[in-house]
């Protein structure tokens, strides 16, 4: 379904989107510091389950418009890959502060999923995202879900990974995660992105 020329290109661009910090990172950063580690694995297990639900409904949602309206489907791909460059962007005028997240009392590992959860869904940008993304790398040629599904999940190991990285990291010291370093990433994700999305706009059109 996938082959190397597509999931190389695919598998480094879900790693520089995913690294970047947002409002994600700072709910875990927020209760990794409050309450451990382990509080912030717990929200990563919420926004996991978040990024699947919404995973299904852009699959649903392509798989539709191929049935009823395959023509418009290569619009829906330069429309996204627009968005890319738009989002990349943004990430170039970064400020690199990471915002704040009031912890609140502590909570049980169920109610921080919960919150996780709550937190990719409250965000209507994240699925808007997912929507632009994930059908750069969708084939004509095969089943449109199936593959949606699969490079969602490649996604989620990746966002997970990286996720983990900063539950560790507010687990044990947030000023690790200076503004300058922050803004220096988001600036060279941001280039990278906005030339991934114009090579991405330009490959639908060859």
């Amino acid at each position: 379904m996938l082959d190397l020329t597509t999931l190389i290109p695919y598998l480094g661009a879900c790693f520089i989107l995913a690294i970047v910090p947002g409002p994600t990172v700072t709910v875990i950063l927020a209760n990794s510091l409050k309450s451990g580690t382990l509080a912030g694995f717990a929200i990563i297990a919420g926004t996991q389950l978040g990024l699947l639900s919404m995973m299904v409904v852009v699959g649903l949602g392509l798989e539709a418009v191929m049935s009823f309206m395959a023509f418009a489907f290569d619009w829906i791909k330069l429309a996204g890959a627009a968005y890319l460059v738009w989002l990349g962007f943004n990430m170039l005028r970064s400020s690199g502060e990471l915002g704040t997240a009031a912890a609140g009392p502590a909570k049980s590992y169920r109610r921080l999923m919960f919150d996780g959860f709550l937190v990719i869904w409250s965000n209507p940008k994240a699925l808007i995202f997912l929507g632009a993304f994930l059908p750069q790398f969708v084939s004509h040629e095969g089943a449109t879900f199936p593959q949606v599904m699969l490079l969602g999940l490649f996604f989620m190991l990746i966002a997970g990974s990286t996720d983990a990285f900063y539950a560790v990291l507010g687990g044990r010291a947030r000023g690790l995660l200076s503004t300058s370093r922050v803004k220096l990433l988001s600036r060279a994700s941001g280039a990278i992105l906005m030339a991934g999305g114009v090579w991405l706009a330009l490959q639908k059109r060859a």
